[in-house]
């Protein structure tokens, strides 16, 4: 990542990607939508004119020797917001991620419906983003695409306790291990630079895409919809970035 890349906007510490909730203008998925978004503040300018904008779409991806993944992240209580954009829950402190000889603490983990990114095409029924800060400002995302199947305790906890009202908050009733919601064999992921995606749309993030999926509940999907029925950005154009796979 070059060194530009690297600055990281102030604004974004508090909710990385979920950044400018409560700022005017408000923005949405609906009348102020993704179309909209470039054009409701100049500060989400880049929303239009970034050629490094995520969510894409993940095929042919080549072959690489890429940095090996270490997760230590903590079991909590933790609390879930309802920030009407999504269901959100901030990370206990020492939770963190190594990539290589490179550590970056877990700021706060989020959902989106439908998946964000999708697959040779093949969109899933959800997608989880773990939002990690490196000591620099740079953020990293690592996320894993939900498909309907058996029961995911960790999710099924979130989904109990999830507010339906916005800004509203409850704490889960015992802890959950938030690497419930990852796959057991981390090794074989997606990476590529991207951005945020939500408004500012900040061109700020190394994006880590599990290959495989996760299975959680369609009753635990079905609790999610019930309070944002879509909020997934639509795929962005590649504009010939290296994909990488490991």
């Amino acid at each position: 990542m070059n060194t530009s890349r690297r600055k990281f906007i102030g604004g974004l510490l508090a909710c990385p990607v979920c950044a400018a909730a409560g700022a005017a203008p408000e923005w949405n998925y609906g009348t102020a939508g993704p179309d909209k978004w470039a054009k409701l503040d100049p500060a989400f300018g880049v929303c239009g004119s970034g050629d490094q904008q995520s969510p894409i779409d993940l095929r042919d991806g080549i072959k690489a020797d890429i940095p090996k993944l270490e997760i230590t992240w903590k079991k909590d209580r933790f609390t879930v917001v309802n920030n009407g954009h999504t269901v959100q829950l901030s990370a206990a402190n020492g939770s963190a991620m190594q990539v290589g000889h490179e550590k970056l603490d877990l700021v706060q983990f989020h959902f989106h419906t439908p998946s964000e990114h999708a697959i040779a095409g093949k969109r899933s029924a959800m997608e989880v983003h773990f939002v990690h800060q490196h000591k620099d400002g740079h953020l990293a995302v690592l996320a894993a695409l939900l498909t309907v199947g058996g029961r995911n305790g960790a999710f099924s906890a979130i989904m109990k306790a999830a507010p339906k009202q916005k800004d509203a908050k409850a704490t889960l009733e015992a802890s959950i291990d938030p690497a419930e919601l990852i796959p057991a064999s981390i090794q074989s992921t997606w990476r590529y630079e991207g951005s945020l995606t939500t408004p500012p749309c900040s061109q700020t993030v190394d994006w880590i895409i599990f290959d495989q999926t996760i299975s959680v509940a369609q009753a635990d999907i079905d609790a999610f919809r019930a309070i944002f029925p879509n909020n997934a950005r639509p795929l962005q154009p590649n504009a010939r970035r290296y994909l990488l796979r490991s």
